[in-house]
Parts: structure tokens; sequence; C-alpha cells
């Protein structure tokens, strides 16, 4: 597994990347004090030792239709499910984030759903359907806040991937 040290620089370009990933590197480049090869060449860095995992367009889910937001908790009755299941889970689109967990649920998983009518006809016919043991859903009424982890001091990355 490589270690990947980063530096001032590093933590400048990830501060600045995490407040908005459309900021030209020109722009990173002239705050950073240094040439926009630099800033590419960082980025490009950054990118092959998995610091920088991608960017992404983050669009409004009601407006696409999405009005219900819910978490499914898990409870697998086979522990062979707990390979299987996120494969299965990657096939239904309206699922978004899925996560292995500890405590009362083995997975948690983050969907969308039109209303609470889909949301049912999600839950009884696809996630069910699955037959992966138990489940517990939980609307969330609002998303409050959503951010970037904090960039922090001294960080050594290891790549997971490797």
């Amino acid at each position: 597994m490589s270690k990947y040290q980063l530096d001032n620089l590093d933590r400048k370009i990830l501060k600045k990347l995490s407040a908005n990933a459309r900021r030209p590197f020109l722009e990173i480049a002239r705050e950073c004090n240094v040439s926009g090869a630099a800033i590419h060449q960082r980025v490009q860095k950054l990118t092959a030792a998995g610091v920088l995992r991608g960017f992404e367009s983050l669009i409004a889910p009601e407006a696409m239709g999405y009005d219900t937001c819910a978490y499914v908790g898990f409870i697998l009755s086979d522990p062979s499910d707990f390979d299987r299941l996120p494969l299965e889970l990657k096939k239904i689109p309206e699922v978004v984030e899925v996560h292995y967990t500890t405590g009362k649920y083995d997975l948690l998983v983050k969907l969308y759903a039109r209303n609470n009518v889909h949301l049912l006809e999600l839950i009884h016919g696809r996630l069910q359907a699955l037959g992966a043991g138990r489940t517990e859903t939980l609307i969330s009424f609002r998303e409050e806040f959503r951010r970037p982890v904090p960039i922090c001091d001294e960080v050594v990355f290891k790549n997971p991937s490797e």
C-alpha cells in the first residue's frame, strides 16, 4: 500500500476544490503563487494516489422528481448475503449509497423515491425481494447541510485500492 504525504500546497488545493470543484486551476494557481501547470500536476498526483476520487455535480433530487429521501438499515439473516447484497442494490437506480456498518445494521442504504407510495413500492417490491432478512426504514424530512471532510494538517494518505 503506497503512502502519499500531503504538503501545504496539497492541502490548499484540496480546500479550494472542496469549496468549489469548478474553480479554474489558473485561479487556484494565482491564489497559491504557483503555475497553472503545477496545480494540474498536483491534482493528477492527488488523483493517482487516491486522495481525490473525482468531481461530481450535485443535482437537487426534488428537481428530478424525488421528494422522499430514506435510509434503510439491513439486518442480514444469512452472512453470505454480505457480499451479494451490495451488488444487487447497485442495480436499483434509486439507491445512491450503500455502507457496511457496525451496530444494529449490517448495511445502511440511502435512497431517493418520488414519494412515500414509491418508497413503499421500492421496499416491498425491490428491497425485500432481495431476501436479505429484515429492514428498517428512516425517512429524512430535510437535509440540513452537507459538507466535505475537513482538510487536516500532517496527513499521510494510504491508498486503499492498492
